[in-house]
């Protein structure tokens, strides 16, 4: 198996990739534009920030599996790899710390003018008058979270430490699961933004979160209020932010932006954003810790995709399968058994959507499980029953 690493991981991760066998070449400094002539015939594919287009899946005749070594996929063309059959995964979880140690971080940041203050002494300016008078402090103050999946959470637990009262909102977050976290749940975000001294984002990227903090959002908050950003740039209206931090004298933590650099060196347009906030080049993942608990879920990834042929944490397979019916064939584990079904079933122009072949021990007989797009009439039933060593065909 050739294993391309698009990006930088951990030393360790070529010996543990190595010894599964699988033949590992390390480019970290390869961009969205190199891919199509650097994948080759690689068979797996392991990135990070490098962006997967369309041009590189298409050019990669061999690709059968991508891996963010992370947690989102939206640098990834999802559509154009599930056209192909490529599955894409990713690694959940293992950099919820970080992410939330880095949202506390900026908070504070932005609270306490750290930057500002650590700028000023840097040109050998000592302004302890201003600096000591425009922080209000964290304590007791209102934190709200929108998004509250791991990070969020994981961000709520950290502040509720500040002695902060945390109140959130969340697709899928109720009143019982708020108060088994010890939060403050609100029906909508816009209450979310009217009631908070500080607000953190943690939503994933997708159509329908685009500039979900946008003006309206953004014009409800209060007067001198925290806005944190860990998790994607296209979240937040970066347009309505920057009107937002003149007219509201918002306070702002970002560590995400709109059409951000890919690499990990690169020129960094948004000066005028970066000017006006707290701010760090999406670093939140990037502890050592965090990488070292990654870079581990992807070799458990490859194990587990050599070992039974599917991928763990898959992001792109079909939620909903359109199989109407399902066939279960019970046969004796002989050459051409399943191979006579499926003709009898593309002859009667049934699609297998899901297909699934159990052995019994001993090796003699096994259970085939076919989940097809349509019913199978009486008479194929008793066509496929009569054909050579299947036990018994049911329909379940």
């Amino acid at each position: 198996m050739k294993v391309l690493i698009a990006d930088k991981l951990a030393d360790v991760t070529i010996k543990q990739l190595n010894a599964l066998g699988a033949e590992v070449s390390m480019q970290p400094d390869l961009t969205a534009e190199d891919l199509p002539v650097a994948l080759g015939d690689s068979e797996v594919l392991v990135v990070r920030s490098t962006k997967v287009t369309r041009a590189a899946i298409e050019a990669a005749s061999s690709l059968s599996l991508i891996i963010r070594a992370g947690a989102g996929v939206n640098t990834i063309d999802l559509d154009c790899a599930s056209r192909h059959g490529i599955y894409v995964t990713n690694c959940p979880g293992k950099n919820t710390a970080a992410v939330a140690e880095l949202t506390i971080g900026l908070l504070i940041a932005a609270d306490r003018n750290i930057v500002n203050a650590t700028n000023d002494l840097r040109d050998g300016k000592w302004r302890k008058k201003k600096y000591s008078s425009n922080a209000n402090g964290l304590k007791g103050r209102i934190l709200g979270i929108i998004g509250l999946g791991s990070i969020g959470k994981a961000v709520a637990k950290r502040a509720q430490g500040l002695d902060m009262h945390v109140v959130a909102w969340s697709r899928n977050l109720t009143t019982e699961t708020a108060e088994a976290l010890g939060i403050e749940y609100l029906d909508s975000p816009h209450k979310v933004a009217e009631i908070s001294d500080a607000i953190s984002v943690h939503l994933a990227a997708t159509p329908e979160t685009k500039h979900f903090i946008n003006k309206d959002f953004l014009i409800r908050m209060k007067i001198g209020a925290i806005l944190i950003n860990t998790s994607r740039g296209e979240v937040v209206d970066t347009i309505a932010l920057k009107e937002s931090v003149n007219e509201k004298a918002l306070r702002v933590g970002l560590d995400v932006y709109e059409n951000e650099p890919a690499g990990g060196e690169s020129a960094f347009e948004a000066t005028d954003v970066a000017a006006a906030v707290t701010c760090t080049p999406h670093i939140g993942a990037s502890t050592k810790e965090a990488s070292e608990a990654i870079a581990d879920e992807v070799v458990n990834i490859i194990k587990v995709y050599r070992d039974i042929g599917t991928p763990v944490n898959v992001v792109n397979l079909q939620k909903q399968s359109p199989a109407v019916n399902k066939l279960v064939v019970r046969h004796f584990n002989k050459v051409g058994v399943l191979a006579g079904v499926l003709d009898e079933l593309r002859g009667a122009n049934i699609n297998i959507e899901e297909m699934q072949n159990i052995i019994f021990e001993g090796g003699l007989a096994a259970s085939c499980t076919l989940r097809l797009d349509d019913s199978v009439s009486s008479d194929l039933l008793l066509k496929l029953s009569g054909m050579d060593n299947i036990i018994q065909i049911a329909v379940a």
